[in-house]
């Protein structure tokens, strides 16, 4: 049985959450199903707690990341803003250079004890 670390990293404004790997999820999956209510239901959450994380992170952050179109005749749908496409992309190389840092200082640690099966969550 291989011993395993995890790492969770999220990033705060003034201690308040505002980007983590809940929230690239959601705006992930916003981006492949164009639909907030779609994206908040694959990533199990409820549309309302979907709603709150973006108004959130936008508050937070001070700039649009989705984009929302009420339905109608052709139904609604979301798309997200080049801010949000950037936030995933530096997100996503934080937590690559983070996974990175641990993994070196892991095999470092426990070079010795025949331990494997390093994974992140």
């Amino acid at each position: 049985m291989g011993m395993n670390i995890r790492s969770k990293i999220w990033l705060e404004i003034n201690g308040e959450t505002v980007f983590g790997s809940g929230r690239r999820a959601l705006l992930e999956e916003i981006d492949r199903l164009g639909s907030i209510n779609k994206a908040a239901r694959s990533v199990n959450v409820s549309f309302r707690k979907a709603l709150s994380y973006i108004q959130s992170m936008e508050t937070r952050l001070g700039k649009n990341l989705v984009i929302r179109q009420i339905g109608g005749r052709n139904g609604g749908g979301a798309n997200l803003t080049a801010d949000a496409r950037n936030l995933l992309v530096k997100y996503r190389e934080l937590e690559s250079g983070v996974n990175e840092m641990l993994d070196s200082k892991y095999k470092e640690v426990f070079k010795n004890n025949n331990l494997q099966g390093v994974h992140h969550v």
